[in-house]
């Protein structure tokens, strides 16, 4: 299956939220991932299953939410991919309590295949932009 076809599936099938537990499908038995937070980068390593836990924390704080791919690119073994992620604020996200309000993720990764499974990712999310739509809304 070609890099494209994995990560597109991936993202319609397992982040969308749709089926977390395909994530097996996509992913290597242990992953890189690799992720930047406030300027650090952090590498944890995911599997199959507890990153289609993550997902499901997600749906916990963000309902079920849209997911938009704003960006993909292929070259060789890695795909680009820009999204933009809306939900509704139904669950504590980092000490905010629920508000009922629209939150909106901007985020992208490269993802880099191996033997027809994600072996490792770098991510990067607008967590800022969360912060700051987490604080207007807990005014309002």
């Amino acid at each position: 299956m070609a890099v494209a076809d994995i990560v597109e599936q991936f993202f319609s099938r397992v982040r969308s939220g749709l089926e977390p537990d395909a994530a097996h499908d996509y992913m290597a038995t242990r992953v890189a991932a690799h992720q930047v937070t406030a300027e650090n980068e952090e590498t944890v390593e995911r599997t199959p299953q507890n990153y289609a836990d993550h997902v499901r924390e997600m749906m916990k704080a963000y309902g079920a939410f849209h997911l938009q791919v704003e960006e993909f690119l292929a070259v060789e073994d890695r795909v680009y991919v820009r999204w933009k992620q809306t939900g509704i604020h139904v669950g504590e996200i980092d000490g905010f309590a629920p508000t009922g309000k629209p939150v909106i993720e901007i985020a992208s990764a490269v993802y880099r295949i191996e033997n027809d499974k994600i072996v490792e990712y770098w991510v990067q999310i607008d967590r800022e932009g969360i912060r700051k739509q987490l604080e207007q809304n807990a005014a309002r």
